[in-house]
C-alpha cells in the first residue's frame, strides 16, 4: 500500500490485516518503486499479489508506481486511490494499465470487496446485467471495468451524462443500464437517434407539435421530451444536431421547460437526459460547429466507452456470450459451444466496428454453420474478415510511405499490434522495399 498520510495508511493496513491480509505500507513513490522492484531479479518470486496506490504522492504520482509495477510484474493489479473530483485522472491510469480505482473517502466494505474480486477470481468475466430486459453488458478488461463502476455510481442521481465511443461500442446498453439502476427504472426509456431524423423533423420530433401548427398537423402531438416524462430520454449522436436544435435542448437542460412547435406555452420537462456520441465534441465546439454552452451542460458526468480493440482480452467471453444469446433467438437451442480455435482467430481480429460487428460474425456464423460451429463456411467467414484486415493494412501502410507509427494511428491500432500483424502477414518493408 502506497500512502503517505501515515494515520490512513495505518488505519487501512489494521482493517485489512484484520481481514487475513499481509500488508506492507510505504508513503512515497520511490519506497513504492522500490517494493515494486522487489522479486524481479535473481529468479524470486513477486513480493505482492496486489498494490493500493494514491494517485497523489509528496514525490510525485502513483501512475510512476504503477509503470514499475507493470515492468516488473505485469500481473499484478494495481488499484489506484483518488480524491474526489478526480476520477478523470484515475480512468486515465487505468488506460495505463491499473485494475480499478477507489475514490477517497475509501469505504472499507468496498475496499474488501475489490481486493478480494482482483485476488479471488483474477477478474475472471464481468456479466453486467441492467434491471429490465436490456442485454448484458460482457466483459472483465479495466477499461470497461472503470466504465461500468462510474455508471453504477451516477445512475441514482438525476445528472446529465454523456457517452462517448466509437459506433457499435454499446451506448445504449450503457443508457439503458444508467436508466434501469436509477429512481426513474419504472418510467419510460425513449431512445432518439438523431443522426437518423431529418433536419426538418427533428424539433417535431423532440418537442411535438399543436394542432394546426402546419399544413397535415391535424391533432397534437407529443414530443420525446414529454414521452420520457419521469423517465429517462436518451439522445444518441447528438453531435449530429443543428444549431437551432441545439438552442432548444440547451434550453430544456437549463430551464426544464420546452414548447410544442406552434405553441406559445411552456411545458415543463421531467426527463433524465443521457446524451451519446461517437464524435469530438471538444474539436466540434472549436470549429463552431456545436455550441460551447451546451457542451458544458452536456458534459456534467462524461463516460468513454472503449472501443474492442482496446479490451481485445474481452473477446473469447464476448464471442461465447454473443453465441449463446443469439442461438436462443434463432431458435439454436442445441447450439455447440464455440471451438477454441476459432475463438482465438475471432480474437486476433481488430473488429472495427466494434461489438455490432462482432455480434453480426457470430449471427452470419450461427445460420451457415446451423448452429454447429464446424461449417467451412465459418471458416470462409473468418477468412474474408482476415483478408479485410490485410487490405486495411496494406492500405495504411500505402498512405503513410511505410511509417508504421503513422499507419498505426490511421488504423486507429496500437503500435505492437500493427507490429504483430505485419509480422503476421509477411508485411515487413512494404510498400517501400517490394510491390
Amino acid at each position: 500500500m502506497v500512502e503517505d498520510k501515515e494515520s490512513l495508511r495505518k488505519m487501512t493496513t489494521l482493517a485489512l490485516e484484520g481481514e487475513g491480509y499481509r500488508v506492507t505500507g510505504v508513503g512515497t513513490v520511490a519506497d513504492g518503486i522500490r517494493a515494486a522492484q522487489a522479486g524481479s531479479e535473481g529468479g524470486r518470486e513477486r513480493a505482492f499479489d496486489l498494490v493500493l496506490s494514491d494517485l497523489r504522492l509528496p514525490d510525485g504520482t502513483g501512475i510512476e508506481v504503477l509503470d514499475a509495477v507493470k515492468r516488473h510484474h505485469p500481473e499484478v493489479p494495481v488499484i489506484m486511490m483518488t480524491a474526489f473530483g478526480t476520477v478523470g485522472t484515475a480512468v486515465e491510469a487505468m488506460k495505463l494499465g491499473a485494475a480499478d480505482f477507489l475514490e477517497k473517502p475509501v469505504e472499507l466494505d468496498e475496499l474488501f470487496s475489490l481486493i478480494d474480486q482482483w485476488l479471488s477470481s483474477k477478474a475472471q468475466p464481468v456479466l453486467f446485467q441492467p434491471p429490465g430486459d436490456s442485454p448484458a453488458i460482457v466483459g472483465s478488461h479495466p477499461r470497461l471495468r472503470a466504465a461500468l463502476r462510474l455508471v453504477q455510481k451516477v445512475a441514482p442521481l438525476d445528472s446529465t451524462v454523456l457517452l462517448a465511443g466509437e459506433s457499435g461500442t454499446g451506448k445504449e446498453l450503457f443508457a439503458r443500464a444508467v436508466h434501469g439502476l436509477s429512481k426513474r427504472a419504472d418510467g419510460s426509456f425513449v431512445a432518439v437517434n438523431c443522426a437518423a431524423i431529418p433536419e426538418s423533423l427533428m424539433e417535431n420530433e423532440l418537442f411535438g407539435h399543436e394542432k394546426g401548427a402546419f399544413t397535415g398537423a391535424s391533432q397534437r402531438q407529443q414530443g420525446r421530451f414529454e414521452l420520457a416524462a419521469g423517465g429517462t430520454l436518451f439522445l444518441d449522436e447528438i453531435g449530429e444536431l443543428k444549431p437551432e436544435v441545439q438552442g432548444k435542448v440547451l434550453r430544456v437542460l437549463e430551464e426544464k421547460v420546452f414548447e410544442r412547435v406552434g405553441g406559445g406555452r411552456p411545458i415543463a420537462s421531467d426527463a433524465r437526459v443521457v446524451a451519446a456520441t461517437n464524435r469530438n465534441l471538444k474539436e466540434m465546439v472549436a470549429a463552431g460547429r456545436f455550441r460551447q454552452d451546451l457542451f458544458y451542460r452536456l458534459e456534467v458526468f462524461p463516460i468513454e466507452l472503449p472501443a474492442l480493440r482496446d479490451r481485445q482480452s474481452d473477446i473469447p467471453d464476448l464471442v461465447r456470450h454473443l453465441a449463446s444469446r443469439i442461438s436462443d433467438r434463432l431458435g439454436m437451442a442445441n447450439t455447440a459451444s464455440v471451438p477454441e480455435s476459432l475463438i482465438r482467430r475471432v480474437a486476433a481480429l481488430e473488429w472495427p466496428g466494434n461489438v455490432r460487428q462482432l455480434a453480426n460474425f457470430v449471427e452470419r456464423a450461427l445460420i451457415l454453420s446451423d448452429g454447429t460451429w464446424k461449417n467451412s463456411d465459418v471458416d470462409i467467414l473468418l477468412q474474408d474478415e482476415e483478408e479485410n484486415l490485410e487490405d486495411r493494412i496494406r492500405q495504411a501502410l500505402l498512405d503513410t510511405d511505410g511509417d508504421k507509427k503513422q499507419a498505426a494511428a490511421l488504423l486507429e491500432m496500437s503500435y505492437r499490434t500493427l507490429q504483430r500483424r505485419i509480422k503476421e502477414l509477411d508485411l515487413e518493408g512494404f510498400p517501400k522495399y517490394r510491390s
